[in-house]
């Protein structure tokens, strides 16, 4: 891979190659990548257990994990038992301590290695590597992030979000919604469901509902270094924000605000609450799609633009696996990019190949 592979003017460039979304080496080198970049955890409302496993970092990081709550502080520890690598905790569930069901070895809250039975005789034990390991957990208005990459700085990455909506983030009070959580399996690589997100250049074609919540002339696309934000306006007589005069979008009906942060996360912004869509990639040929709803206003749900996502979503997914068809063909190589709709998935594939 080079950096010369997507031309960095739009105008000239050719999208990414089908191998990108078809063969097993580009994918491990993906999934490197992944791991190294900034994951969603959860939102502090759905952490009402003293401890809560999150599978799908395990299936992303390959790291089974478990998210604590321990006196006033919260911790995500390796959720393997440092004896034999047992998993300690399988679901939910409160209690003063995390205990082993294989030997019987219990660890604080925090990680600290407490007790295990049978090790009176064992020499230089315990050791600082009898505790768990731990990730950072760093907290964004309500919302968790984690990386295993410690250098990596949530604020530099966020920074975009909390500027654009100061007025926002401010009263926020968002509850979990479990009942609207929503997991999908799609035959289709990872790349292309970000692809399809990163541009509103099909919702004409495809989503006729949200076509008709959205102004078509105001749809809007912005580039940063480790995001993309979608603004799509709201018509007339449809549901929008109440964005106060200091603010940036001041005056504008905004419907949404579809914030991408690279490379797996999705936060849409709706006058309702937020819609965290997390892409957990489960094979070169496979996506797992997970909706997590935090709601702050409920009167608003069936209204405007965040009304019926779950259709919205099944219309994307029936493309996008069209497409993953499509990639495989033997006539098909790359395409280009449309200069005005297509600046989100651009954006993406160079940073993508870098």
């Amino acid at each position: 891979m080079s950096e010369e592979l997507i031309d960095s003017d739009i105008r000239m460039a050719q999208t990414l190659p089908s191998e990108f979304y078809t063969e097993e080496k580009y994918f491990t080198k993906q999934m490197e990548e992944i791991r190294q970049c900034l994951q969603f955890v959860g939102h502090q409302s759905e952490f009402d257990s003293d401890m809560t496993p999150i599978p799908h970092l395990e299936a992303i990081l390959k790291q089974p994990l478990l998210r604590t709550n321990h006196e006033s502080e919260k911790h995500l520890l390796a959720n393997v038992c440092t004896h034999r690598g047992m998993i300690l905790c399988q679901e939910k569930k409160n209690g003063n301590s995390i205990q082993c069901k294989y030997h019987g070895r219990t660890f604080e809250k925090n990680g600290k290695l407490k007790h295990m039975p049978g090790f009176e005789n064992v020499e230089n034990y315990p050791a600082d590597s009898d505790n768990l390991p731990s990730l950072n957990l760093e907290a964004w208005f309500g919302f968790e992030f984690t990386s295993l990459n410690p250098s990596l700085k949530l604020e530099s990455i966020l920074q975009p979000i909390e500027q654009r909506l100061n007025w926002w983030v401010k009263d926020l009070n968002l509850q979990h919604d479990a009942a609207r959580d929503r997991e999908w399996d799609i035959d289709a690589n990872w790349i292309l469901y970000v692809d399809n997100y990163l541009e509103g250049f099909h919702i004409p074609f495809v989503h006729p509902e949200l076509n008709n919540a959205l102004s078509k002339e105001e749809y809007s696309t912005e580039c940063y270094e480790n995001a993309v934000l979608q603004i799509g306006m709201a018509n007339e007589n449809d549901i929008c924000f109440d964005i106060p005069d200091d603010a940036v979008d001041a005056g504008k009906r905004v419907a949404a605000y579809y914030w991408w942060l690279y490379p797996n996360m999705m936060m849409n912004i709706y006058p309702w609450g937020v819609s965290m869509n997390i892409i957990v990639p489960t094979s070169v040929n496979t996506t797992k799609i997970l909706f997590r709803s935090y709601v702050q206003n409920p009167e608003l749900l069936e209204m405007g633009a965040g009304a019926l996502l779950d259709k919205v979503e099944l219309q994307d997914q029936n493309v996008v696996e069209g497409c993953m068809r499509g990639l495989r063909s033997r006539l098909y190589h790359r395409g280009r990019y449309s200069a005005i709709h297509e600046k989100g998935v651009h954006h993406f594939h160079m940073k993508l190949t870098r």
